[in-house]
């Protein structure tokens, strides 16, 4: 999933559970969970990408991702304390900023090679349009839910 859908995700678990203790397992947790449904990702294909290419995609991934995160709470998710939901929807990205440091410095070592190989086992990577289709709707989904059911 893209860091974008990651960030989206931990927005509504720091909307929803105000409790760190539980929002953080959960954030961590869902970002494997995520990982698992097929998704498009900045990822995909990267062998065929430039170092550059690869690394300007994913950081404006992640760039709207805190941006799309910041109008869900202004718009939906308002009394959300802003710094904790920050803090969670890092948390919800995490386990790909531990691999970072693999993808991007070329630290093919442990611990980089541990958050490298537990990511694989997850990650069920889907191309385009489909791959980014289902991410929407399951973002979306967990948003409209976050908002009107829960």
């Amino acid at each position: 999933m893209t860091a974008t859908g990651h960030a989206l995700i931990g927005t509504v678990i720091a909307a929803k559970i105000g409790n760190p203790a539980l929002a953080v397992p959960i954030a961590i947790g869902s970002h494997f969970l995520a990982d698992a449904f097929p998704h498009w990702d900045t990822g995909y294909h990267r062998k065929t990408k430039s170092g550059r290419k690869f690394f300007a995609e994913t950081a404006a991934d992640v760039i709207i991702g805190f941006v799309l995160s910041y109008v869900v709470i202004s718009l939906l998710f308002p009394t959300t304390n802003l710094m904790y939901a920050y803090f969670i929807v890092i948390m919800a990205q995490l386990p790909d900023w531990f691999t970072a440091p693999y993808l991007f410095l070329n630290m093919k070592f442990a611990p980089f090679t541990w958050f490298y190989r537990l990511q694989k086992v997850f990650d069920s990577r889907l191309g385009l349009p489909w791959g980014f289709i289902n991410q929407a709707a399951v973002v979306l989904a967990i948003i409209f839910m976050g908002r009107f059911v829960f």
